[in-house]
């Protein structure tokens, strides 16, 4: 059985939507950086905050503060399923891009993956 998909949703056949192991591990990285603490009401430190961030203005030292928020929050949460290598986050055409590079915990597999939300999302 695979992982269920995030969001949660019902595929063609009207079951819950399952996924497999390289998009739930994307699906989790996503929910990290796109959620800001306070807005899960039973777990209100989830998250990074990584969206109200996009307000600061630009600096090399925001730039970096920003890159370390980033990295420790994917360390608080995901640590037992990823090692973080390495973060960027840039403001690209109106939308927020984090790129991270990881290496799963479970298979050793080396990745970086490019997430993105639009600034106009809440």
């Amino acid at each position: 059985m695979g992982a269920l998909d995030i969001p949660f949703h019902f595929d063609a056949r009207r079951r819950t939507a399952e996924t497999n192991d390289d998009d739930h591990i994307r699906d989790m990285i996503r929910m990290v950086l796109f959620t800001s603490p306070g807005e899960r009401v039973n777990r209100p430190d989830f998250g990074c905050g990584l969206k109200q961030l996009v307000f600061a203005p630009a600096s090399d030292a925001v730039a970096a503060a920003t890159r370390q928020l980033v990295h420790g929050a994917l360390l608080q949460w995901l640590n037992n399923v990823i090692v973080v290598e390495n973060v960027d986050v840039r403001i690209d055409d109106a939308a927020i891009v984090a790129t991270v590079v990881y290496m799963r915990r479970d298979t050793g597999e080396r990745r970086q993956d490019e997430f993105s939300r639009p600034l106009a999302a809440g």
